[in-house]
This record gives structure tokens, C-alpha cells and sequence, in this order.
């Protein structure tokens, strides 16, 4: 505690990115910091006066709240003195000094992250190719790496999910203001990591600011759908700035979706219509985790939708014979993993409240979660009030 007060209270205060590196850069450490002389901030390179101003009130008194409320919420806090921080976001400019993390962070610099990015208004294209290069991406070894907005990033943080894969979701807010229900079931399988404390204000600054963090975590960023003039072209201009391997989805030369995959393409980006051919260049990097042609993505037929908020009634993926009430038992089953399985034995013939399925099963909160969204997608099953799950197959 000694120690990481002066952290919380250095991520806490309201200035840049750029003005807490600074104090980092010049004295080491957010204690060292803290305790700085009086008047030297304001001499720092990359410190406003207003900034100066702020830093030396040196407030301490929303530190024990934040830690509360991390507790509270049950977010792991990870400052840059920590050997959990990643390596990988040290090297960019002005990294968060902390990280709040809602999940469990894979580690980072053993992996091949890769961001998959695009429009908020989304094609059909777009949203397809986001879920067919984040489930090959996922399968093939990789971690996705997502802003979870609607669109292309929301459809490939939800096909890496049921690719089995982890996904790591990157917030510009506080992780009280996200109440989206994928970003529930990304830190149930992953991680969701934002540099913002619990009760600091939300600015129009910080989602710019988190393309640096999703950038920084990434090894490659693959651009599925972008108009000329959006976040998208933004995020992809900070990914390459830093140095990041940069990749597009090619579409229509008269679709204004396609303008800025277009131009990131003649600005050299590299051409890719398959996971595969993304990770392939991270390859040499990461033998021991990167393997190609684990499973094919599913047909169009069986691919998943994408939920954004938590669906009133699943809607059925599986195709079923005219007439028939419930998913053949027998033709089903088989496609189901061994953990699927024992959640859907657990639940009744009427209806089963999710507590008793988790007790059932003896599996983990997390993953009978996790499984319940993956069966309620693929249609096995559907959500009824009271927490209950009841089945669309018959048990016989």
C-alpha cells in the first residue's frame, strides 16, 4: 500500500498522459514524485502551468475510494513498477503509469495480440470479415485485442469468444461506465483493461487516448473497414507511429467504407483477407503459439451474430426441420464440448436458475457464463426471467 497509493494518486490526477511521464521520467517513480520539491513541476517538459498546478495540490484523499471501489469491482491494479505491467506498452509514448484490469491479462509480451478495427457502421462485409479474421486469428494462436464498439470491433470480440480464444477488450472510460454485455463476457474470457480510476470524470479525450494503450498491447492492427475520415484511420495513424505492424481488408473501390482501407493500402500497408496471413509475419516471433489451420471458421449459415446488449430471446443459429419445436438431441450433442455438455445436462426439462447450473456442474462462475452465452448464441438454449436457462433441445 506504501507504495501504490502514490501511483493511484498520480493515475487519479486530471492531466495528460504526456505530464505523468514526465514526473515518471524525471524522478523514477510516482512516490519519488509525490514528494518532489515544491515548484518543479511547473519546469518539466510537457507540464502545463494548469497541470503544474494540479500535480502540486498533491491530493490524497480520493486514493482509499478508488481502492475501495476496486475491491469493490474487483479490478487488479497494475502500475508501471509492477512485473505484471507489459514490457510491450513501456515502449510507447506516454504509457499509462496504471492499469485497471477486470479480468485476467494474458501475458502480453509472450503473445501475438492483434488489434481488429473498423467502423461503427459496419457493412455486412465488414462485419463479416471482422468475425471470420478474429475466429482464424483466435484458433490459429492469437489474442484479439478489440474497443468493443458497435460494428467491426464488437463482431471480433464476439467471434474470438466462440472461437474458444481469449480477447482483450480496451475501454476509454472508467470500468463503471461500461454496463455493455459483451464487455461482461470479455472479462469473463479475457480481460478488459482501461488507465482511467474508478469516479474520475469521463472526457472526450480518452477514447482518442486508448488507441494508444489498444495500439501499444498489439503487435499488428488489421484495418477490416474504414472511411477515409474516421477513428479508424486515427487508431491505424497511432499503431503505425509506434511502429506496429499495419494490415487492411481490401473492398469495394467505390465504397466509402472501403476509402481508408484503400489508402492505407497504398500507404503500404499490407494486403490480408485471412487471419493467417496476419499472424504469419508475427510467426518466427512466436513458434510456440502460433499453429495454422486449427479449424475453420464456420459457414455463413452457422457463423454467430453478434450481440451488443444481452438478447431478450436467442435467435437460433442451427437450422432445424419445418415444424419441429426443439434442436434434434441427437444431432446436436456432438458438436458440443465436454464443459457444454455438462451445463446442459445440468438444467431441467421446465427451466434451471444459473446458480444451480454453476453448483451442478462444479465448473467456475466464469465459465459456465462464458458457455451459457456460446450455447445461447449457437441456440442450444434461452434465457427466461428470474435468471432461469431453459433448453431448445429435447432431453430424452
Amino acid at each position: 500500500m506504501a507504495s501504490l497509493e502514490y501511483w493511484l494518486w498520480l493515475s487519479s490526477v486530471p492531466v495528460s498522459p504526456k505530464a505523468r511521464l514526465a514526473l515518471i521520467e524525471r524522478y523514477g517513480d510516482a512516490k519519488a514524485a509525490f514528494f518532489a520539491p515544491a515548484g518543479e513541476f511547473k519546469s518539466l517538459p510537457g507540464v502545463s502551468t494548469r497541470e503544474a498546478a494540479l500535480l502540486e495540490a498533491r491530493d490524497m484523499s480520493g486514493v482509499n475510494g478508488v481502492l475501495s471501489a476496486c475491491r469493490e469491482q474487483e479490478l487488479q491494479i497494475i502500475s508501471m513498477q509492477d512485473a505484471a505491467y507489459p514490457n510491450r506498452l513501456r515502449n510507447i509514448y506516454a504509457p499509462p503509469v496504471v492499469l485497471y484490469v477486470k479480468g485476467s491479462l494474458p501475458l502480453v509480451d509472450e503473445n501475438a495480440l492483434i488489434a481488429v478495427i473498423g467502423t461503427r457502421k459496419a457493412s455486412p462485409y465488414g462485419v463479416k470479415m471482422g468475425k471470420e479474421l478474429a475466429w482464424q486469428i483466435s484458433r490459429d494462436g492469437g489474442i484479439v485485442v478489440s474497443l468493443l464498439t458497435n460494428g467491426v470491433d464488437a463482431a471480433a470480440a464476439e467471434s474470438a469468444l466462440l472461437a474458444g480464444g481469449s480477447c482483450v477488450g480496451v475501454l476509454g472510460t472508467p470500468h463503471e461506465c461500461e454496463h455493455g454485455y459483451l464487455a461482461k463476457q470479455v472479462a469473463a474470457r479475457g480481460a478488459l483493461v482501461s488507465e482511467y480510476p474508478p469516479g474520475i470524470e469521463p472526457l472526450r479525450s480518452f477514447f482518442r487516448e486508448r488507441n494508444r494503450l489498444a495500439a501499444g498491447l498489439s503487435v499488428g492492427v488489421v484495418v477490416v473497414e474504414a472511411p477515409e475520415k474516421s477513428g479508424t484511420r486515427l487508431f491505424a495513424n497511432e499503431a503505425a507511429e509506434q511502429g506496429k505492424e499495419i494490415f487492411a481488408v481490401p473492398g469495394n473501390a467505390d465504397a466509402e467504407n472501403s476509402a481508408g482501407t484503400l489508402a492505407l493500402l497504398k500507404e503500404g500497408a499490407k494486403l490480408v483477407t485471412t487471419g493467417w496471413e496476419v499472424l504469419n509475419e508475427f510467426e518466427a516471433l512466436y513458434p510456440d503459439k502460433l499453429r495454422h489451420g486449427r479449424e475453420q471458421y464456420p459457414a455463413e449459415e452457422d457463423a454467430p451474430e453478434t450481440p451488443t446488449t444481452a438478447p431478450a430471446a436467442a435467435k437460433k443459429a442451427i437450422d432445424k426441420p419445418e415444424g419441429k419445436g426443439y434442436i434434434d438431441l441427437a444431432e446436436q450433442l456432438s458438436g458440443l464440448t465436454e464443459d457444454q455438455l455438462k451445463i446442459v445436462t445440468a438444467i431441467d426439462r421446465s427451466a434451471s436458475h444459473i446458480d444451480d447450473i454453476i453448483e451442478a456442474t462444479g465448473l467456475p462462475t466464469a465459465k459456465v457464463l462464458a458457455q451459457l452465452t456460446i450455447l445461447e448464441i449457437k441456440g442450444y438454449i434461452r434465457r427466461e426471467a428470474g435468471r432461469r436457462i431453459a433448453l431448445n433441445i429435447a432431453k430424452k
